[in-house]
């Protein structure tokens, strides 16, 4: 349910231990990463093939292929890939960018091994990049993972050059996209776009950021010999989540009623902000909590119950307003319910923020705080710190922001460092929304595959909290919860988009997709 999503320097550890400590020469990894990289050349290019953007008579007769090999190991591989394609009909010709007896190592061998084979080489300028001719394939081998910081002006000159001939050609690129970062997947500030990807061993954490899509194409994963005792003694601190999560939903007992099926509290609503708790609320039945209650200021109750028979609700006093009164009237209730959502339409008032810091003093466990909850925590200093573990905190990125005291674009440009610096200071779930949400505590950091335009609605945060705490109230740990909940909303945003291509559904549409999701995605 969860796939290892390596750092460039947790890949390049798992190399190393492969090679020191199992013995498995580094010359051999790379001659396994060449036959997997032209296995997904012949698979991607045969299927652009009968599209008919070659004229070839087979898969790679006669025609032009360009591999770009920059100075290191990714270089290496693209010698290694010329030689396989020259013995499979294919013109090559590999550009060097480093002069060949500049290169060291297993790249220096493949170099030789690919110069001994007949591999046509050429030492490449980016001056000379804008006379290139134009070839049918491409494969780019500039830069691997290990690439950090800006690109230098010769590199950005070649990766141009790749792109312009790209317009005309098939690119594939050898474990990531030259010029993308394998730590955020974004370009710097310019990087290849490539058909198809081959990446080794494991997804890069970079790959399986939303904005690498852009550059990557198809990516394909493919085993080079790393063995699994390596990667399991070297875990990597990230991980993507999968379809296999949606089997964590918990199964309907035969014998269950709803006193067991979970109770579900939602503490919000506010005047004019009434719907925000009605819809956690429909999130958390649709989720398969037994009973679920809204618990909000008396004068408010007829307007957040909206009509809805299946939602009941605790008025709390006969105001209209949250006081630090009324979180002592609440407390006493708490007992009741198996987990707990604050700050859906809670407002933001000071009154509000009073509320709210005489209830996380004794905040009860399994709690989601969402919303306007954050906004009044970020008001109290240190708050965070004060939280039970099995606290699910559910920020959007303005919301991280204001809690960090940085602005929005700051946090989206280093969404990963947010995340990990916010759970290392504290103990609780962190739930960082957007595309690819992040689900971190202390131990990982866990990626969404959604990117699902159909959930950029209002609400659909509402929603996703209370699915997190039904799963809560079902008997999941708070972490495996909200990453359950994340993966099974983006799967109903998913399935939203089928029937709403051009976005226009409501965020209730999401909940009452939750059902519907559940069965299309959990695996027997």
């Amino acid at each position: 349910m969860l796939l290892p999503l390596p750092t460039p320097a947790e890949m390049a550890a798992w190399d190393r231990e492969t090679i020191e400590t199992i013995g498995i020469p580094g010359v051999t990894l790379m001659e396994s990463a060449a036959r997997e990289a032209v296995a997904v050349l012949l698979e991607e290019y045969g299927a652009a093939d009968q599209c008919g953007l070659s004229a070839g008579h087979g898969p790679l007769d006669g025609l032009e292929v360009f591999c770009f090999a920059g100075p290191g190991n990714n270089g290496g591989d693209a010698f290694a890939v010329a030689r396989h394609l020259i013995d499979l009909g294919a013109d090559v010709t590999v550009f060097h960018t480093r002069p060949k007896k500049g290169y060291r190592g297993e790249a220096r061998a493949h170099l030789e091994l690919a110069r001994r084979v007949g591999v046509p080489m050429r030492h490449l300028d980016a001056a000379d990049a804008a006379g290139l001719s134009q070839p049918d394939i491409i494969v780019d081998g500039l830069l691997g993972t290990g690439f950090t910081g800006q690109l230098k002006p010769d590199f950005l000159t070649l990766i141009r050059a790749v792109n312009r001939l790209g317009r005309r050609a098939f690119v594939l690129a050898i474990d990531i996209p030259s010029g993308l970062s394998g730590l955020t997947g974004q370009p710097q500030p310019e990087a290849v776009a490539a058909d198809a990807t081959v990446t080794f061993q494991a997804v890069k954490l970079g790959l399986a950021m939303p904005g690498a899509a852009h550059f990557t194409g198809v990516v394909h994963v493919r085993p080079i010999g790393i063995p699994a005792r390596i990667m399991r003694d070297n875990p990597a601190r990230h991980a993507l989540l999968t379809e296999a999560i949606m089997t964590l939903i918990p199964e309907p007992d035969p014998a269950m009623h709803k006193g067991s099926a979970g109770s579900v509290l939602i503490v919000g609503g506010s005047p004019g902000l009434t719907g925000a708790p009605r819809l956690a609320a429909l999130g958390a039945l649709r989720a398969g909590a037994g009973l679920v209650t809204v618990a909000c200021p008396g004068g408010l109750a007829d307007s957040v119950k909206g009509g809805s028979a299946d939602i009941m609700t605790l008025p709390l006093g006969s105001g209209t307003e949250w006081t630090p009164e009324l979180a002592n009237i609440l407390q006493a209730q708490l007992d009741r319910f198996d987990a707990v959502v604050v700050g859906p339409g809670l407002g933001r008032t000071m009154k509000t923020v009073d509320f709210l810091k005489s209830f996380i003093a004794e905040c009860p466990t399994h709690a989601v705080l969402d919303a306007d909850a954050l906004f009044c925590l970020a008001q109290i200093p240190d708050a965070v710190h004060g939280l039970p573990g099995t606290t699910v905190l559910t920020p959007h990125p303005g919301e991280m922001a204001r809690l960090f005291g940085t602005t929005t674009a700051e946090i989206q440009a280093a969404r990963l460092d947010a995340a990990r610096t916010f759970v290392e200071s504290g103990g609780t779930v962190l739930v960082l929304k957007g595309a690819g949400t992040l689900v971190a505590d202390r131990h990982r950091v866990c990626v969404s595959p959604h990117a699902e335009p159909n959930l950029a609605v209002g609400g659909s945060g509402d929603v996703l909290a209370g699915v997190i705490a039904a799963l809560m109230a079902r008997g999941l740990a708070p972490a495996d919860a909200a990453a359950l909940g994340v993966y099974w909303h983006g799967a109903a945003g998913r399935l939203l988009r089928e029937d709403y291509p051009a976005r226009g559904n409501l965020a209730s549409e999401i909940a009452d997709m939750l059902p519907r999701a559940a069965k299309e995605f959990a695996t027997c």
